[in-house]
């Protein structure tokens, strides 16, 4: 019979760390296994076959979009291969590339500007410093851990994350913002955004922050969170060079395809370069 227990789970756990994967990636890994034994007990199903496996993502394809749903196929087939159960695992399904992006979040240079404005405006520096370094370097909500002091003074921030390296490169402008702020909140060493208690800011913490600061300012709250700021960032820079290669570098992307999702074109543009074509006479 083949039953998941919470030894098995550890034990995982402790295999894909081993395989050097982000931990935001092992979190994910162990939230969809949680999720499908959940699932389980709902279904009284103790002995995990492939049929009630096939049912799991039934359940899925009516409960979520596709490309969450295969996000947790992934997720289950990895921890089916470990377990030797290959005979469980599933097939994910087929999806055609969007390559139009929803208008309702795309964020404009204005409301970007409006967002850090309101920030300062209500004391909250930390906020501001945030939105504009994450907005002017396209890097991750998570490696905000990586911008220290020390790393400032030298103008770029080095990056390590699933075994690669990258450099984000600040402009002399955010440099000088970025030392200026640690002089205002007498920060001398280590992380720059950092709590009261001195350990590094929670991306739970700014997600809802920007939330109310997104309120404040009169901005949409569908567009006011972290990883829409490196969207922004990402199609402020090809839309100005055009260089999706190196583009794809400067976001620490392994595949151009996922890219290709950043600098995907608005709905509106779309429809406006269709009825350019005049084709309908």
């Amino acid at each position: 019979m083949k039953t998941i227990d919470e030894n098995t789970i550890q034990s995982y756990q402790n295999h894909i760390y081993t395989q050097e994967k982000s931990q935001n990636t092992i979190d994910k890994y162990i939230r969809d296994i949680r999720t499908f034994t959940a699932w389980l007990e709902t279904q009284e199903q103790k002995d995990i076959t492939k049929d009630c496996v096939i049912r799991y993502k039934k359940h899925l394809e009516a409960n979520y979009m596709p490309g969450s749903a295969n996000s947790m196929l992934i997720a289950l087939n990895g921890f089916f291969g470990y377990t030797g159960w290959h005979d469980c695992c599933v097939t994910v399904f087929k999806t055609q590339p969007n390559h139009i992006y929803a208008q309702e979040k795309e964020m404009t240079r204005a409301e970007y500007e409006k967002l850090i404005a309101t920030a300062k405006e209500n004391d909250n520096l930390r906020l501001a410093m945030i939105i504009e370094i994450i907005g002017s370097t396209g890097m991750r909500i998570s490696e905000l851990a990586s911008v220290t002091v020390e790393a400032v003074g030298t103008g770029k921030i080095s990056i390590s994350c699933k075994g690669k390296h990258r450099e984000i490169y600040l402009v002399h402008k955010l440099k000088m913002k970025l030392i200026d702020y640690c002089k205002k909140k007498d920060i001398r060493s280590g992380a720059v955004f950092i709590t009261k208690n001195g350990n590094p800011v929670d991306r739970s913490n700014i997600w809802t922050e920007m939330k109310k600061n997104a309120e404040k300012a009169g901005v949409a709250l569908k567009k006011a969170f972290p990883h829409n700021l490196r969207h922004f960032f990402a199609r402020t820079y090809y839309n100005m060079h055009k260089n999706i290669s190196h583009l794809a570098d400067i976001l620490g992307h392994s595949s151009i395809n996922t890219t290709r999702i950043y600098v995907a074109t608005t709905e509106e543009d779309h429809v406006k370069k269709l009825e350019r074509l005049d084709l309908v006479v």
